[in-house]
């Protein structure tokens, strides 16, 4: 019965293996074009995802290769600095991943907001639509998200002026099309990935029709390979440089291991132990820092795939990765005559989902306050860039936390010879306004009474406020204020 069960779940890890190569395939290709980087680059990183990071404890199911999230940073990384840098970048926050998981600070990730997760997700799949956008139309995009995002009405009227981008867009728009309606086939087919077959048909309409639009330019595994040189350490000199570092490690960080809280609750197997599983991504971007490849994160995507499809350890995304080395070793000249617009085409659809306005406009409905986090988060990601977009959305996360937990009552009541005020709650910097508006109307003439027992907590700000306003109103016209106190901190 054993050897039964063990055959039957080896059957199965090698089938979800192959339906996670077909979902892979064409989005480590996307993922790499769209960063600015060779295509290999891409397939590399998802093989050392299979077969390095697959291999590790952490999480049994969640799948690791390059990831759209992280597509706008590497772009902006590797104009600004180099794609030899670029090798350097993905070593380092290999490192950092790796020494914070030996740290125990795994688990801390999960204490994000999750609207500020979310608003980072649809800021980078605003960036990344309006990036690929261009793309679609074999265009180029000007760089930086809200560039791109004021250049689309431009994009328009010159492509309608240009017969090839209107072919690229014809292949792109059919490409979406197929994405978008495969949901509506029949269950039987719809096991076989739409990225693949949308991908697939867009490059047989290219061959068969002649048509000119870009495709793939492809070099070979071993020649787009730059691992970093003694000589590129010397880019840790530069100030900006390491608060790139320090954007991709927290934002690798950050989706995988909520890739992994998602995954975990699709499967009754064994949890993610979140602090292993930091130190498997970290070791898989240090290999890949080394091969000079793109970063490496657990993507959700093919995740979620590997459980539909019937994974059951991780034997299944070790597989995976060697599908892809395979692929790339015994044929690189079929990535050739895919059409560059196609794999934007794959991206844009990936970028719209993770907008997600459906989940947006629920949450407004719902939870007013997490909205504006998330829309905060986004349009901050959208008019700075993607590290300083998620420090704002932080920001905006503790800022709503400590309004919401600062809330404070002032109860007013007079009786014969005496006003008595009392306070109960948490009075805090962010109330104090509130407090002394109605300080400030008691009138002046009569004993005050101030009781401050009811209060959970009181900072600095208001306890020197509280006790000015005593002095002040016990010293007109003789009237006295007693503070009764007794405040937890």
């Amino acid at each position: 019965m054993e050897l039964f069960s063990a055959r039957d779940t080896l059957w199965r890890d090698a089938l979800a293996s192959v339906v996670v190569f077909l979902v892979a395939l064409p989005l480590c290709i996307g993922v790499a074009v769209a960063s600015g980087v060779p295509p290999e680059l891409g397939l590399v990183t998802g093989i050392v995802g299979g077969l390095v990071a697959g291999a590790l404890p952490g999480s049994s199911l969640q799948v690791s290769g390059p990831a759209a999230g992280l597509t706008v940073l590497v772009y902006e990384a590797v104009h600004a600095h180099g794609l030899r840098v670029l090798g350097v970048i993905v070593l380092a926050t290999g490192l950092i991943q790796v020494v914070m998981g030996a740290l125990r600070l795994g688990r801390w990730f999960r204490a994000i907001s999750i609207s500020v997760v979310q608003g980072m997700l649809a800021g980078i799949g605003l960036a990344l639509v309006a990036g690929q956008v261009h793309t679609l139309f074999d265009g180029r995009s000007p760089g930086a998200a809200l560039a791109n995002l004021t250049a689309l009405p431009g994009l328009v009227s010159d492509s309608a002026r240009d017969p090839s981008a209107l072919a690229a867009g014809g292949v792109g728009v059919g490409t979406l099309t197929v994405l978008i309606c495969w949901r509506f086939v029949p269950r039987w087919l719809r096991t076989v990935p739409a990225a693949l077959v949308a991908v697939l048909l867009a490059t047989l309409a290219t061959v068969l029709l002649d048509l000119p639009v870009q495709r793939i330019q492809v070099h070979g595994l071993v020649a787009a390979l730059q691992p970093p040189a003694l000589s590129d350490l010397g880019a840790f000199g530069d100030v900006g440089l390491l608060g790139t570092i320090a954007a991709f490690a927290l934002i690798a960080s950050a989706e995988s291991l909520f890739s992994a809280a998602a995954v975990d609750r699709m499967h009754d197997g064994p949890r993610t132990r979140y602090d292993q599983e930091l130190v498997a991504q970290g070791v898989g971007n240090t290999v890949c820092g080394f091969l000079g490849a793109l970063p490496m994160t657990a993507v959700i995507v093919r995740s979620a795939t590997n459980v539909q499809a019937g994974g059951r350890t991780k034997l299944s995304r070790i597989l995976h990765g060697g599908w892809l080395l395979a692929f790339t070793v015994a044929a690189p000249a079929v990535l050739g005559v895919i059409p560059v617009t196609a794999l934007a085409a794959v991206l844009v659809h990936a970028g719209w989902k993770l907008l997600s306005p459906r989940d947006v406009g629920r949450l407004w409905r719902t939870e007013r306050g997490e909205a504006i986090v998330l829309l905060g988060t986004t349009l901050a990601i959208v008019l700075t860039n993607l590290f300083e977009g998620v420090l704002i959305g932080i920001l905006l996360a503790v800022a709503k936390t400590a309004w919401e937990v600062s809330e404070i009552h002032v109860d007013v009541r007079e009786h014969i010879g005496l006003i008595e005020i009392k306070l109960s709650g948490n009075a805090t910097f962010l109330r104090l306004p509130k407090m002394l508006d109605t300080l400030e109307a008691i009138p002046h003439g009569r004993p005050v009474e101030l009781d401050l027992t009811g209060l959970r907590h009181l900072d600095h700000a208001c306890r020197t406020e509280l006790l000015a306003w005593a002095a002040q109103h016990g010293g007109r016209d003789d009237t006295s204020v007693r503070v009764s106190e007794g405040v937890g901190s």
